[in-house]
């Protein structure tokens, strides 16, 4: 990227005070470093920082220092201002009553009565300066935050950081950078940029966490020697990365390993279509003293553990007449695809649908099908 940019992004930094940090819904590791690291980092410069997401985080990121301020909705971002023009008749005296789910206000004016015509209504600007999107291609990604808040992403300025080919530029500042491996190295290189000095090893902690979630450890493609070169410089300052990898890839919660356990006696493989799946009934959560909420650590795993995989898959049983699919796919566009077909929710990489059928190898059967007349099409 250009200096300039960087420059953009000090000088409007700069002209703020409060700054909402923005990622997307079930955020990712890369999202979440390069979140948290940016809210330490503004924290230190004297600003006011705050992260809104909706749905919650893995637990494997629980390890990192924990920003105060984070929302999953944002709430009195903006004031309703009841205005009184006193020019003419001064207000002596206001009063409030909260009663049977009515909010009355009371004002006692100097002489005689209050004049309607003195009073008016309006919205006043939004308490943010700038926001900062993360790791969001465009501005649906952010779910509920974008959908219940549509006049804040017309009336705040956005700086918007990514490095995906398909990010939209929906930013006035986009740090978008598609040679990067990732946010948490976009953000290392502005903040350096920025001011050095504010890099302590907790700031360090939460980019190099991100960069290695990224990569997966520095073993996928995306892994380039400027992302080496700056692994190498957070180290230096402090950043742990021994402890990192055995949090991201070693430490797992009982229920989940029992989870894991019972996903792998029941995984299947197939090989033309590098499907990964297995099928898990309501016993397998109730003897793991698990949830569905934990399926996407288990997608996690199973990309991890079987790099010739595509798309990997758990179906799992919701009512009698019905079953539930969770799809991870690494393809964008095959996920685009997949979506047509089958309908339902995706997450970043992850497609969420329902099937109208209780059988579930029956599902597994359908899916695989579906799948392969897709990748014949192609």
């Amino acid at each position: 990227m250009s200096l300039e940019l960087f420059d953009q992004f000090k000088q409007v930094i700069e002209k703020s005070k409060e700054i909402l940090i923005l990622i997307p819904e079930n955020p990712s590791g890369d999202a979440v470093g390069s979140a948290w690291a940016l809210y330490f980092f503004l924290e230190k410069k004297g600003l006011i920082p705050t992260i809104a997401f909706s749905n919650n985080i893995s637990p494997k990121f629980s390890f990192l220092p924990k920003p105060e301020r984070i929302f999953t909705e944002i709430s009195g971002a903006r004031d309703f201002v009841l205005s009184f023009n006193t020019e003419h008749n001064k207000i002596v005296g206001i009063r409030t009553e909260d009663k049977e789910n009515k909010y009355s206000i009371y004002l006692t004016p100097e002489k005689g009565s209050i004049d309607p015509r003195d009073f008016s209504f309006i919205l006043a600007k939004f308490k943010y300066d700038l926001m900062v999107v993360i790791d969001t291609p465009d501005l649906e990604k952010l779910g509920k935050i974008y959908e219940g808040n549509p006049d804040l992403f017309f009336e705040v300025p956005i700086v918007n950081i990514d490095h995906r080919s398909n990010n939209e530029n929906f930013g006035q500042i986009n740090l978008v950078d598609m040679i990067a491996s990732s946010c948490s190295e976009i953000v290392y290189a502005t903040l350096e940029k920025n001011d050095p000095t504010c890099l302590d090893k907790k700031i360090a902690d939460c980019l190099l966490a991100g960069i290695i979630s990224a990569t997966d450890s520095f073993q996928k493609k995306n892994t380039t020697p400027k992302s080496l070169l700056s692994a190498a410089s957070l180290m230096d300052r402090g950043a742990d990365q021994q402890e990192i990898v055995r949090w991201l890839y070693k430490t797992h919660p009982l229920h989940i390993l029992k989870l894991w356990g019972r996903t792998m006696a029941k995984l299947k493989w197939n090989d033309e279509s590098k499907l990964v799946w297995a099928e898990l009934t309501l016993e397998d959560f109730i003897q793991s003293r698990s949830n569905p909420k934990d399926i996407n650590l288990i997608l996690e795993k199973l990309q991890e553990n079987y790099s010739e995989g595509k798309i990997f898959m758990v179906i799992y049983g919701d009512v009698p007449e019905s079953s539930l699919v969770k799809m991870k796919i690494g393809d964008f566009e095959t996920a685009m695809k997949l979506q047509s077909i089958f309908g339902g929710t995706l997450k970043r990489d992850v497609l969420e649908f329902s099937i109208k059928n209780g059988d579930l190898s029956s599902v597994g059967k359908i899916i695989l099908d579906k799948i392969k007349e897709l990748a014949k099409i192609s």
